[in-house]
């Protein structure tokens, strides 16, 4: 059963499981064949099967074989299928490795039926099969059996000897006294103070250490749902068995991850258009460019939305088959994603337990693969923005401004820097503030040191050559822009900078050739822009420290009275008091040049980023179309990286909670996180490799935080994905 059909019933109907496994373990354990209390992945009881002198209707040929297994429990009147045993070939004596078990959600009692079908497999390509025979027993005769086992005659439908079936019932005894007792956690561990935690959580330790149950661990459970459990006994070459508990289980972050990254792709893009429609007006050939990207991205936005809500109406399992890899409405959930866990146990009581995620190759099949992968495609747009680059130099009638590489690298940089600092500032304004209002000055001198640190910050982001050339740029780009400026080689020669109606950048007129004017009266405008910040800043310094200068005197006058008082009261000049500060009087003589500050900030900030933001579009608008078209891919593709590497992140970090030297690792070095894959270089195969190692490529920008949830439900326990 999937995660997203477990209705209260069935949780209800767990619940009454639960109960009626305590009353068969109470019995059983009077006859060793109790489950491990300490451990819910153990089984209440298990048992390996075989047969012997199998028969079939041809007696040159001899069955390829195996058993299913059925059980019912009065008063219920009907057989209900549990588990089928591996196909052994060419036998009539097979020994199967596969074991029958029964887990402590699983509604048995002694006095439940077994009904051993064993089949015949004639065809496997086709699955023609027919039954051989059966046998039935009563789950207290074989406990009763000395050494638990039975032997059982097969008959068939005709009542016929068909051979022979022995039961094994396996040993499973709680080791009560090589349990190590539960302690409570201490408060520190090395001097480092830690969090305490969950008591759903801190299980036995022996136990714990090793690994944590899928279906009984607070965390996993709201991560993994639908689990389904296979037990095997290999036989070791000094006469022991392996056991061998194999788990599947899918993730209900198929669906949560992919709805929370296309809501914030959605939001990304949104933005994108309003920085663009915040450049103001524009003449008309650079409204028109600008109409073309917007379309692009409301086009792409259109399309994001349509899966969002296919992925909210969605009412699916969540485990999304290789059948539906193609399907448009899932595109971003990643298929065939799974759990797969191998726990292996010797007689010794050694356990090692194995985690692996499962996901098929993440790739964009829904947008084929005719041009080929991610790789391919970003190849293909380096190359045309390389064309448009070595154009925009080669014309000399152009006069569309051409940015290398590096300037759209540094371009993106700084609005990034500009988002971050302003914000920054802001808050430590505020603060400097309240700090003023509380009349502390140690708080006062320390606040004003970090926003003079960010503000000086963002004044040098702000003072680069390619800021004030794109402020200009943008500048010329309104409608009638006209800008003039004496020339330096005459006075009587006048340049005139004005918008043309018909190209994409704005020409020059009157005698003197572009290359021949030398101004630089833009770049001063731009540099008045952020002094001002530097000198609002200043006044801000001066003033505070006027402001705890004079407390200072206060203090010192105060200490001089309180020692004229002390010596005689009765002379006059100790008779003087000092004056008392006014209530209000620092936050007053702050408050307005913080005012100043903020608003110096906010406009150089804005004019910064619109300028940035301009000269992006600049960029981007001769390949927005293919740059677009990659994106949409590229989210895909890393949609479902994503959610494989957080089931596994997760599974790792739950299982390693007591591993100080793992966690060490995590906060000092980072997330090792291995993939493999079994794809060929042939076809669209290769095409799937280039889509799969972009998408892992890019997981290098994700960073996990691990806070304490609020409470131990399902909905506190997922992930919340934030960012860009």
């Amino acid at each position: 059963m999937s995660a997203s059909e477990q209705s209260p019933r069935h949780s209800k109907a767990r619940t009454m499981q639960h109960a009626s496994t305590f009353d068969l373990s109470s019995d059983m354990l009077n006859l060793s064949l109790a489950a491990n209390s300490q451990d819910p992945d153990e089984p209440i009881l298990e048992f390996s099967l075989a047969c012997s002198e199998l028969i079939t209707p041809s007696l040159d040929r001899k069955p390829n074989s195996f058993v299913s297994v059925s059980v019912t429990t009065p008063p219920q009147a009907f057989w209900t299928k549990h588990v089928q045993t591996e196909i052994i070939e060419g036998t009539s004596n097979p020994i199967f490795l596969s074991s029958v078990a029964f887990f402590q959600d699983s509604l048995i009692n002694q006095m439940t039926q077994m009904k051993l079908s064993v089949y015949d497999v004639k065809d496997r390509s086709q699955g023609t099969m027919y039954l051989l025979g059966s046998a039935t027993y009563v789950v207290k005769d074989l406990l009763k059996e000395k050494n638990h086992r039975l032997h059982l005659m097969l008959r068939s439908a005709e009542n016929e000897r068909v051979g022979n079936i022995t039961v094994i019932a396996w040993q499973m005894e709680d080791k009560v006294e090589d349990k190590i007792p539960v302690s409570r956690s201490p408060d520190t561990i090395n001097g480092r103070t830690v969090l305490p935690v969950d008591e759903s959580l801190t299980e036995s330790l022996t136990f714990r250490s090793r690994h944590s149950s899928l279906k009984k661990d607070a965390l996993l459970k709201s991560v993994f749902g639908g689990v389904i459990c296979r037990m095997y006994r290999f036989p070791t070459t000094d006469g022991n068995h392996l056991r061998i508990l194999e788990q599947m289980a899918e993730s209900m972050l198929s669906l949560h991850v992919p709805r929370q990254f296309v809501k914030l792709v959605i939001e990304e893009d949104a933005a994108r258009i309003c920085e663009l429609d915040d450049l103001g007006e524009l003449s008309p050939c650079w409204e028109n460019l600008r109409r073309q990207i917007v379309t692009q991205y409301q086009t792409l936005i259109i399309n994001y939305q349509e899966n969002l809500t296919e992925l909210h109406q969605y009412k699916g399992p969540s485990f999304k088959a290789s059948s539906l890899k193609a399907e448009k409405k899932l595109e971003f959930v990643p298929t065939n994603l799974h759990i797969q866990r191998m726990r292996v146990q010797d007689e010794s009581g050694a356990d090692q337990t194995y985690d692996i995620i499962t996901i098929g190759a993440p790739a964009a099949h829904c947008q084929a693969f005719k041009t080929g992968g991610l790789r391919k495609l970003l190849v293909k747009f380096v190359e045309a923005k390389k064309n448009v680059y070595e154009e925009g130099c080669s014309s000399s009638s152009s006069q569309s401004i051409v940015y290398i590489p590096q300037d759209i690298v540094r371009a993106k940089e700084i609005i990034a820097s500009i988002n971050t600092l302003k914000t920054q500032v802001s808050y430590y304004a505020e603060r400097l503030s309240r700090t003023a209002k509380e009349r502390s000055a140690n708080g006062l001198e320390r606040t004003l040191a970090i926003l003079a640190d960010k503000t000086r910050q963002l004044v040098t982001v702000c003072d680069c050559k390619l800021l004030a050339n794109a402020v200009e740029a943008l500048n010329a780009a309104r409608p009638n822009y006209i800008a003039s400026k004496s020339s330096p080689s005459g006075e009587t020669d006048q340049v005139m900078l004005r918008n043309d109606q018909d190209t994409l950048m704005a020409k020059w007129t009157g005698r003197n050739s572009r290359s021949s004017l030398h101004i630089s009266w833009h770049e001063e405008e731009w540099e008045k822009v952020w002094l001002n910040v530097d000198k609002s800043l200043d006044c801000i310094i001066q003033r505070v420290d006027k402001l705890l200068q004079k407390e200072r005197l206060r203090s010192e006058s105060s200490e001089d009275v309180f020692h004229c008082d002390t010596a005689s009261a009765s002379k006059k000049d100790c008779h003087s008091t000092p004056e008392e500060p006014s209530e209000g009087e620092w936050s007053e003589a702050l408050y307005p040049l913080l005012m100043t500050l903020t608003d110096c900030v906010a406009m150089m900030s804005d004019k910064a980023k619109k300028a940035m933001v301009f000269l992006l579009m600049q960029d981007s608008a001769p390949t927005i179309a293919m740059d677009l078209t990659i994106q949409h891919r590229r989210d895909v593709v890393f949609c479902q990286t994503l959610t494989a590497l957080i089931c596994g992140f997760i599974i790792k970090l739950r299982n390693c909670l007591r591993d100080d030297g793992y966690l060490r690792q995590l906060y000092t070095i980072g997330l090792l996180a291995q993939f493999e894959g079994l794809l060929s270089t042939y076809g669209e195969e290769l095409a799937m490799l280039e889509d799969m190692s972009t998408g892992i490529s890019d997981l290098r920008n994700v960073t996990f935080k691990v806070i304490q949830a609020m409470s131990t439900s399902s909905v506190d326990m997922l992930p919340v994905i934030t960012g860009n």
